[in-house]
Parts: structure tokens; C-alpha cells; sequence
């Protein structure tokens, strides 16, 4: 694979040639302590409209439903797009599609974006224009949540380091959440600087205001 360029689609079509959960999402224990320490980073107990681009075979979509009014799920592979439709499809407020994150991107306007251990695929400047798809579609009080594998690999088109410096530079958003392992770094921007205690606070005090 050529430096600046994204992880051809033919890897992903060998990946999931034997299989729909080719990363071990559904049976590894680190996989699943992994998401409860992404869900631990949600800076509020509900989401109105929340985005997962890379869903994979749904299991980060099942985990972040019951947590959303709606959400869409999306990935590029239809093998992918089965096994999260057949993992977390069927709850009526759960749509999962076939769509080309960062050429394609959704219409709707998100209060969460989640970005879970695939925007290291992406050539840096396809990075680069996600994160202002996210800021574009992002509400004023919206959440961005990324995680991702810090070791290098050989199918990596950006380092996740670099993933996240885009993601913080390109957004604008202030970092109000980071959390690293040797394994993976997750790390949460607010479009609107609130941190979970101090959005908290705040809806707090607009609540006593109404009464």
C-alpha cells in the first residue's frame, strides 16, 4: 500500500471472505471491556440523533442503542452492513446502511459521532474532510467519540495519533475527555466545550429555571 493512500477495498473483501466478525468484536472480553470504556465516555445518559460510520458487524451499534433516540449505522462493506443489520437492526429507531464515509455522509444532524477503530483506513486527507463532515453536521451541543488501535499494522493508511490531531485540528472542537492505553487511545471533543460535569450543571440550572 502506497504512503497517503486509503486501505484498498480488496482487504476488506478478504477480511470478511470467512466471516462476519473477522476483528473478534463478538467474542474477544478486551473487545467488549473496550466498549464499555467508549460508553463510559458518553458525556450524558441520551442522544437525540447519533452517527456510527464504520460499524463493522454492529456490535458498538448494539451497545450505543439503547443510549440514542436514533441512530444510524453505516460501513462500506455489505458484508458489514448484514451482520449489523441482523445484530442491532431490528429496533425501530436503529437504521443501518451502506454508505462511503467521507464521500458520502448522511444528511441529518447529530448530537453524537462515533468513530470506532476505522478512520485509521483513511488517507490522511480523507480524515481530514471527515472531520469537517462532522463539524458540518454536528448540533451546537453534539459529541464527538473516537477510539482506536495505537500499534502500527501493515493495512494502516493513517496512524492513530495523527487520526486524532486531525480530528481535533479540523473540528475545531475543544478535547473535553482523553483516555490512552498501550493498546488504544480514546479521546471525546464537544462542540460546545462541556464536559460531562459541567453539562450537567448546566442542564441542572436551565431545569430549575423552568420551574
Amino acid at each position: 500500500m502506497s504512503a497517503g493512500e486509503p486501505t484498498p477495498d480488496a482487504y476488506f473483501d478478504a477480511v470478511y471472505a470467512n466471516g462476519d466478525d473477522p476483528w473478534h468484536y463478538r467474542t474477544r472480553w478486551f473487545e467488549a471491556r473496550k466498549r464499555a470504556l467508549l460508553l463510559a465516555m458518553l458525556d450524558r445518559p441520551r442522544y437525540r440523533s447519533a452517527f456510527e460510520p464504520g460499524c463493522a458487524n454492529g456490535e458498538m451499534t448494539a451497545a450505543l442503542a439503547p443510549r440514542c433516540e436514533a441512530l444510524l449505522a453505516a460501513d462500506r462493506h455489505a458484508r458489514a452492513v448484514r451482520a449489523a443489520a441482523a445484530r442491532a437492526g431490528h429496533a425501530p429507531h436503529v437504521r443501518v446502511e451502506t454508505i462511503k464515509v467521507p464521500a458520502e455522509w448522511p444528511p441529518q444532524r447529530f448530537d453524537l459521532v462515533v468513530l470506532s477503530e476505522f478512520c485509521y483506513y483513511l488517507a490522511p486527507d480523507q480524515v481530514t474532510l471527515l472531520a469537517r463532515r462532522v463539524r458540518e453536521s454536528m448540533a451546537p451541543d453534539g459529541l464527538l467519540l473516537a477510539c482506536h488501535w495505537r500499534h502500527p499494522f501493515d493495512e494502516q493508511a493513517c496512524p492513530a495519533p495523527e487520526v486524532h490531531r486531525i480530528l481535533g485540528q479540523e473540528t475545531g472542537f475543544p478535547r473535553t475527555a482523553s483516555y490512552r492505553e498501550d493498546d488504544f487511545m480514546i479521546d471525546a471533543w464537544a462542540a460546545d466545550g462541556l464536559g460531562a460535569s459541567r453539562r450537567e450543571a448546566e442542564q441542572d440550572r436551565i431545569r430549575q429555571g423552568r420551574s
